[in-house]
């Protein structure tokens, strides 16, 4: 049986592209850690990284390792139509992380049928490696 890596990474989907705003986040998930961006003025969370904090407007920010542990706020299982890129792993599911910190968190939880998926349902992040240089953040049930 392939492991969750060598399916990921023998499948051609679309990947995230790394911007001025979010190689810090890709770069710091290739590492193993979750880091989202916070405001060094008045310590909002954010993600998705962008240049100006969304509650005070200031453009000081620092990107700090969160706990990688939340629950499931909402989620939604895809039963298609899909893009072609996806169409093997139907059904799957797309899940919104309430992290630790505060953070929506949109993602997928890996091996859990979809009907075992409940609102609050604690997950922790891992790390799924689906390039040299692309790794994806995932999460599996606590």
């Amino acid at each position: 049986m392939s492991s969750v890596r060598d399916q990921v990474m023998t499948r051609q989907q679309p990947l995230p592209q790394p911007t001025l705003d979010n190689h810090e986040f890709y770069e710091a998930a290739q590492r193993g850690e979750l880091r989202f961006q916070r405001c060094a003025d008045c310590g909002t969370w954010r993600h998705y990284p962008r240049p100006v904090c969304p509650e005070c407007l200031s453009t000081r920010l620092s990107w700090e390792r969160a706990s990688g542990r939340g629950t499931i706020y909402t989620w939604t299982i895809v039963h298609g139509p899909t893009l072609p890129a996806f169409q093997d792993d139907l059904p799957y599911n797309v899940v919104d992380v309430l992290t630790d910190e505060g953070i929506h968190f949109q993602s997928q939880v890996l091996d859990c049928p979809p009907e075992e998926i409940y609102a609050g349902m604690p997950v922790e992040a891992v790390f799924v490696p689906v390039t040299e240089d692309m790794t994806l953040v995932k999460f599996r049930r606590v």
